[in-house]
């Protein structure tokens, strides 16, 4: 089923005999389908839109993905069109913190209310630079970011309002284009994907004092122009998978449980790298249940998909689909059923229906958003 464009004020309910058209949907409304139904209030989407420099936050119905506008927040900052607006959730989902890249490079951070999904800004802090990802460790007193433009990660502390201190802890120079940073369940092991350097940086973590330390290896090599980009974690701690944005792979890697590094296992190509200039591959996630991996390709605005071997780690093509225009990124929500994805060039997103068998992905929703699109976080509010 193709994807259908809406009316912000509509939500659409797709059922066997076709599309109903039905009017705005207040939250508290939205029935739940699995055993969480009696902690979960709602779920809220939370999608950053650097054009307009915006967050848009939406309530999701976990059983059909219709979503319904709840509020468009701004992101205080530089005038300046950033060329992302990347995002990170605190561990405990009370906090969302977004950096404009325009100078000053702030990061603010957002209170979430857990009865309506709306956002508070609670602080802006300029850092040392404009990055292409941050993330908060498991304990959310610390907020790493990786620099693409300046080539650097950095360490900051949380203050007591859970907003970032201007003070960096640490700041540690890379190679060129440093593309993300994410921390490893333990909060002990964190890992640098470096596009220009093709290598993935290893560290270990001491949340103590929110510092990094070479772990040994220091790097886990690439191909040479392979150009890593995002890394994430089966949820068993067991695999990492990396996506090279240049040449539009996927590795498999397997992760030593003590020491958190990393061993290449195999690696799959998706065939959308034309040999001579890169394909732009954007980001990388795992179903909740640990099934499935997809991958997102820009310069052909597809969504690429793969069964994880349960026993192996190792990933088998299981389809490919088209998603929104220059698809810069996407998420899955908690229970495993939607995949929504972000067109930067679409300024929309579609919420794409998992097929819980195949993993195959359909289009049942499209929403416009703000401009350029791209980043997607996906909270469950829950009882407190």
């Amino acid at each position: 089923m193709a994807p259908v464009r809406i009316n912000r004020r509509e939500v659409l309910h797709f059922g066997l005999r076709g599309v109903v058209v039905l009017g705005p949907l207040p939250l508290g409304t939205f029935g739940a389908s699995s055993a969480m139904a009696d902690t979960v209030l709602e779920t809220v989407v939370y999608v950053s839109n650097a054009g307009s420099r915006d967050i848009s936050v939406l309530a999701m119905n976990r059983d059909t993905g219709v979503l319904t506008p709840i509020e468009k927040k701004e992101v205080p900052g530089s005038d300046k069109s950033p060329s992302s607006l990347p995002m990170a959730l605190s561990p405990d989902k009370r906090f969302i913190y977004a950096q404009l890249r325009g100078q000053p490079y702030p990061v603010s951070t957002f209170s979430i209310d857990h009865r309506s999904g709306k956002l508070a800004l609670v602080g802006t802090t300029p850092l040392v630079d404009q990055m292409a990802y941050v993330t908060v460790d498991r304990s959310g007193k610390h907020l790493l970011g990786a620099s693409y433009v300046g080539a650097k990660v950095a360490s900051y502390p949380m203050d007591g309002r859970s907003a970032v201190s201007e003070k960096a802890t640490q700041i540690i120079d890379t190679q060129p284009k440093t593309h993300c940073i994410l921390v490893d369940a333990s909060n002990r092991h964190v890992y640098v994907p470096v596009l220009g350097a093709d290598h993935i940086m290893q560290f270990r973590f001491d949340v103590a004092s929110g510092k990094l330390a070479p772990s040994d290896p220091p790097v886990v090599a690439t191909k040479a122009g392979a150009g890593p980009r995002h890394f994430t974690i089966h949820p068993n701690g067991k695999w990492g998978y990396l996506l090279t944005e240049t040449t539009a792979t996927i590795g498999a890697y397997s992760i030593d449980k003590d020491k958190g590094t990393l061993t290449e296992l195999a690696f799959v190509d998706t065939g959308d790298h034309n040999g001579k200039d890169s394909a732009f591959a954007s980001d990388i996630h795992v179903t909740p249940d640990g099934r499935f991996v997809y991958g997102a390709v820009r310069t052909t605005s597809t969504l690429h998909g793969y069964r994880i071997d349960p026993d192996k780690g190792t990933l088998t093509a299981i389809g490919k689909w088209p998603t929104e225009k220059v698809p810069r990124g996407f998420a899955i929500d908690p229970r495993g059923k939607f995949l929504l994805s972000v067109g930067m060039d679409s300024s929309a997103m579609t919420v794409h229906a998992i097929d819980q068998g195949s993993g195959a992905l359909t289009p049942v929703h499209q929403y416009p958003m703000g401009t350029q699109p791209n980043w997607v976080e996906i909270v469950d509010l829950i009882k407190s």
